[in-house]
């Protein structure tokens, strides 16, 4: 695969630019060969616990320039999604943090109930307590929609890998015999926003993620390109026994930085 014909490049954040607030090698370095070769970039992320401001901080506190309009998580996607769906005024019971609170409420659109909610969505809230839980499954067996902001059952930190947004999902989907309509990764809907935005070129677009069953399947999901890194989730061995194949593989990032400097040359 030659780099050369590439012209954009969405990527994911846990476990490819940072893990939990341990910046990854070659993040800066990869910012600044895209800046001085025209690629244009986005940040795709599941992660529905925070905002793209608060994200931007976060990358600002290792050292990592990169504006806010530039990221798309979870959360903006399930409200661009529930816009298409449910009227103003649609009463919604969430469980999820201040990410995806902020792009469902902040502007009063649509309505935080437990009272009769047309829908249950679930983020990864880091706070959760049984009774949260209990209230969701009630109000989904009574017919709320069951909606999930993204399946990643693990989210890598500095100490490993914790429980994410699909454990929690799980937990409820056992509960009631529901199963959660997912609107992040492995669906292409992030990949398709991002794309917009950038006014890229489907054809010349290359992501880079950490996982296979979310990053690599939303990618192919979306027609695009899929490249692998080896810094969070996956393995080589996880490659080498799954029928989610990427097309490209980098050990890290300064890998990916050096293979497209080598096609440019």
């Amino acid at each position: 695969m030659n780099l050369r014909n590439y012209h954009a490049l969405l990527l994911d954040m846990d476990g490819v630019l940072y893990r939990g607030h341990e910046r990854m090698p070659g993040v800066a370095e990869l910012f600044d060969f895209c800046a001085k070769n025209g690629i244009m970039t986005a940040c795709i992320t599941n992660n529905a616990t925070m905002t793209p401001a608060q994200f931007s901080e976060k990358l600002a506190g290792m050292d990592i320039t990169y504006p806010a309009a530039n990221i798309i998580n979870s959360p903006i996607g399930t409200r661009l999604w529930l816009e298409s769906q449910a009227p103003q005024g649609t009463k919604i019971f969430c469980i999820g943090m201040n990410g995806l609170r902020t792009a469902l409420f902040e502007d009063g659109y649509y309505v935080e109930s437990a009272e009769a909610p047309a829908y249950v969505i679930v983020g990864l809230d880091t706070e959760v307590t049984y009774a949260k839980l209990r209230q969701a499954c009630l109000l989904i067996n009574a017919g709320a929609r069951f909606v999930g902001t993204n399946p990643d059952v693990s989210l890598p930190i500095a100490e490993g890998l914790v429980p994410g947004c699909g454990a929690l999902l799980a937990f409820l989907q056992a509960a009631t015999g529901v199963e959660p309509f997912i609107i992040g990764k492995p669906g292409a809907t992030m990949f398709y926003i991002a794309i917009k935005l950038l006014g890229a070129d489907a054809q010349r677009t290359l992501t880079i993620g950490d996982r296979l069953d979310t990053d690599v399947a939303g990618s192919l999901a979306a027609g695009l390109t899929s490249g692998l890194v080896l810094t969070g989730v996956a393995t080589t061995e996880d490659v080498a026994t799954s029928d989610i194949k990427p097309d490209v593989v980098y050990t890290d990032l300064p890998a990916l930085v050096a293979a497209w400097q080598s096609d440019l040359a």
